[in-house]
């Protein structure tokens, strides 16, 4: 093997122009050779020698971050055929080697010691936690299956690790697959500018397109897709009903059928995962996620659903009713169909707060929200963020390399950005990924990097990326992520920056910085628009504020809806039982939604945090950290928002606790350290405009 491959090297980062589907076989053969070997000194380590057996694991934890993460994070960013076979072809065998590692009795023998020795006491918090949660995961890796539990286990193991995969593939498959192309003036009618520029752009940038005269903004045609950028504002706009509708039923139903059908692929996931759980003797799979996060059981999720569902269920119906009435005063008869609910909320949102989205665009172009993105890190946390294009290889030319420096100019970490919307070869959702974790032995200090991903509006032609809010928070919220990993002060990288973190508490530092966009310093320093200069006018920025929470209660109850959909379907769900994953949907959307779901609604085909990502059992982590975050929020709000100093004290505060510490102490010690008490739900209901539930 040569040094030509760039997925071989272990030094600086990764080669991503230079990867190419042809390098993943050779690389990880050689990669998992290697792997043994390193496997091999760290099983021989003398008992209680903790230098002896973490070196070796972290030579092997190095390996992969070079080889095998660039080629799993290209596949969410670049997909195509030839890297998903490529991926494909080497995924049994990177499934095999962590299985064998996991199950290795002599490892488990040696962590064990450690945390039995007399020495166990002379250890810091970070290594008590990198020794519990190894040998909790060699546990529930199968450690303690003999014979053919064992092989069973292994099989499983391998299957669910390509059926999220292929779960992954049929989504990102379905959702590019389907477009409907608009060629009457009439059908446009209503939809933003912004929009018809990107719709007359997806037209003319298609492959059979190519030799045709390209679309305009004002002529068409327009192609209508299935991505957020797309979607999201063509329901809110569109004024042909049965044009929403058909786009709706299209949305709701990806995956679900054909080639890319997820129904058997969801089914046999949670079979397996139910059969993993008999042979880890656990009750079901939540039992066995909970094992892993910050929320006690079963039960304690289950309160905070109640509480979430009792402060928001009339106030959903309410909300319904409202824009029901609004359609029915502007002609629209009965009650209102799915397809009629983002239409008609856009319009009581716009008659009630007198702004669109299409207004605030010009205010938020992507490159000046950046800006004011990181001066308020750096009032907050003393950081500075700077430009380093061309430091970096990249995947795409639109993505950009940044780097951090600390208050004394030292450069501590870097990120990628890759901001826009490609859904010919980009997964939906936004998303951050670590590209290097931070370690430091007594050979080499390696900095962290990010990848920040976004699925944002592009910029078309001369006009520059503008942005809805929603981007804005959602860049905000990633960012977030990305200073947990990239602030982090810890040494040793299985606990350092999000390593190690409980899942449920993952989400505090993104959901965290969402509430800066309220802020109004922090807002008026980035809202200028992107023509004229103006800042964005005060009374534009009072409505903002006003506007946010609007519609809160039916966003929460959609959260809810999908936590709860996810825990039963872990609890007691029967995959080979007579009811459907769909009817428990369908069901608990009855109790948790004003207007229940379509009959022929699949959403949980295109349900990829839960089948085919981190959040199986786990997605209530969404709004357990929110509620984490709000109370974060708030103590900034105790201390001042408009004082500069308590503003930075706080900052610095968070910075040295929730940042830094990440996952070497248990997230419950670091929040009281960082709040002096435990979280509690009052902040989240009052931003969200819901007081008066349980605390």
């Amino acid at each position: 093997m040569t040094n030509e491959n760039p997925l071989v090297r272990q030094t600086g980062l990764p080669s991503f122009d230079a990867i190419r589907p042809e390098h993943v076989k050779p690389a990880m053969t050689s990669i998992l050779k290697q792997a043994e070997t390193y496997l091999l000194q760290a099983e021989a380590a003398p008992l209680s020698d903790w230098d002896a057996l973490m070196s070796p694991l972290g030579k092997i934890d190095v390996l992969f971050e070079y080889g095998w993460s660039p080629v799993s994070h290209l596949l969410g960013v670049a997909n195509s055929e030839e890297l998903r076979e490529a991926h494909e072809a080497m995924l049994p065998s990177v499934v095999q080697f962590s299985l064998k590692s996991k199950q290795s009795m002599a490892l488990y023998e040696r962590f064990c010691a450690i945390r039995d020795a007399a020495t166990w006491i002379d250890l810091n918090d970070a290594q008590h936690r990198i020794v519990t949660q190894a040998i909790l995961a060699a546990e529930q890796a199968g450690i303690g299956l003999q014979g053919e539990a064992r092989e069973r286990f292994n099989e499983i193991a391998q299957t669910l690790s390509q059926l999220g995969s292929d779960f992954s593939n049929n989504v990102l498959d379905a959702t590019r697959s389907w477009h409907l192309d608009i060629t009457s003036a009439t059908d446009i009618d209503g939809l933003p500018e912004s929009f018809r520029r990107m719709a007359a752009a997806a037209w003319s940038d298609a492959e059979e397109n190519k030799d045709h005269d390209d679309a305009n903004a004002d002529s068409g045609p327009w192609r209508v897709k299935l991505d957020a950028p797309s979607f999201g504002p063509f329901m809110e706009h569109c004024r042909s009903r049965s044009l929403r509708e058909q786009v709706y039923r299209a949305y709701v139903t990806r995956a679900s059928d054909g080639r890319t059908d997820n129904n058997p692929l969801i089914t046999k996931i949670l079979q397996l995962r139910g059969e993993k759980c008999m042979l880890l003797d656990y009750e079901h799979f939540a039992a066995l996620s909970l094992s892993r996060k910050m929320a006690a059981d079963v039960a304690a999720v289950q309160k905070m659903f109640d509480d979430l569902l009792a402060a928001s269920l009339e106030a959903g119906q309410t909300e319904l009713e409202e824009i029901t009435r609004l359609a029915n005063e502007n002609g629209h008869d009965g009650d209102l169909a799915h397809w009629d609910v983002g239409f008609w909320a856009e319009r009581l949102r716009e008659q009630r707060y007198a702004f669109t989205d299409e207004e605030l665009r010009p205010y938020f172009s992507l490159q000046r929200v950046m800006d004011g993105l990181f001066e308020l890190c750096h009032r907050l946390f003393g950081i500075s963020v700077r430009a380093a294009d061309g430091k970096a290889p990249v995947w795409h030319k639109d993505v950009r390399y940044f780097e951090i420096f600390n208050e004394q100019d030292q450069h501590i970490a870097g990120f990628y950005l890759d901001p826009y919307s490609r859904p010919e070869n980009k997964r939906g959702g936004a998303w951050m990924d670590d590209c290097v974790a931070r370690s430091v032995t007594a050979d080499e200090t390696r900095l962290p990097v990010a990848h920040l991903v976004c699925n944002g509006t592009p910029p078309v032609g001369e006009t520059p990326s503008l942005m809805t809010f929603r981007e804005v928070e959602t860049l905000f919220h990633e960012f977030g992520h990305g200073l947990q990993h990239m602030l982090t002060a810890v040494d040793l990288r299985d606990v350092s920056g999000i390593n190690g973190v409980e899942w449920d508490a993952v989400e505090l530092p993104s959901q965290f910085m969402e509430n800066w966009c309220y802020h109004r310093p922090t807002l008026l320093g980035m809202a200028i628009h992107h023509e004229t200069g103006e800042v964005l006018p005060d009374d534009l920025f009072e409505k903002i504020c006003k506007a946010r929470t609007y519609r809160a209660a039916s966003a929460m109850l959609r959260q809810v809806q999908f936590g709860m959909t996810d825990i039963e379907l872990h609890t007691t769900f029967d995959p080979d039982g007579i009811e459907s994953v769909f009817d428990v949907h369908r069901r608990i959307a009855e109790k948790t939604s004003p207007l229940p779901p379509l009959s022929e609604n699949r959403f949980l085909c295109a349900f990829s945090h839960i089948f085919a990502g981190g959040y199986a059992a786990g997605y209530y982590s969404y709004k357990w950290a929110e509620v984490l975050s709000a109370d974060a929020f708030a103590a900034f709000e105790e201390a001042g928002l408009d004082d500069e100093s308590a503003v930075a004290a706080t900052g610095r505060r968070f910075r040295n606790t929730v940042l830094s510490e990440g996952g070497s102490r248990h997230p419950m010690d670091i929040y009281q350290d960082f709040r002096g008490r435990e979280p509690n739900t009052d902040a989240l209901l009052r931003h969200c405009g819901l007081t008066g539930a349980t605390s």
